[in-house]
């Protein structure tokens, strides 16, 4: 069994920055995957950004250069510091990993961004 703890969300006002955090415990053998999608009310989940165990990253276009997704293999990690947010960035924000072709999903963090 896989868990994840997320923190780091909160309120902030437009402009500032944030740093979310995603601990990953439990029957871990090798993350192939891990990454961060958000969920806006009223509009379907979306990914933000995801990065491989060897390091390659992908962003969603709105976040790019605004964004950044980084680990740390050894503490089994993934952050997403969150620079000159916006309000339309208020939504819930989901961890999620692969292993093994397995997805384990994270329980969310709310992010507001006042303007």
């Amino acid at each position: 069994q896989v868990q994840l703890v997320e923190s780091g969300g909160g309120l902030v006002q437009a402009g500032g920055s944030l740093r979310l955090s995603c601990a990953a415990s439990g029957s871990i053998f090798s993350i192939t995957s891990m990454g961060w999608y958000r969920q806006a009310p009223g509009k379907q989940r979306e990914l933000v950004a995801t990065i491989t165990s060897g390091g390659s990253t992908n962003y969603a276009g709105s976040v790019k250069g605004r964004f950044t997704i980084s680990r740390d293999n050894a503490k089994n990690t993934v952050y997403l510091q969150m620079n000159s947010l916006k309000p339309e960035d208020t939504a819930v924000y989901y961890c999620r990993i692969i292993i093994a072709l397995r997805m384990y999903w994270g329980q969310g963090t709310q992010v507001t961004v006042s303007s």
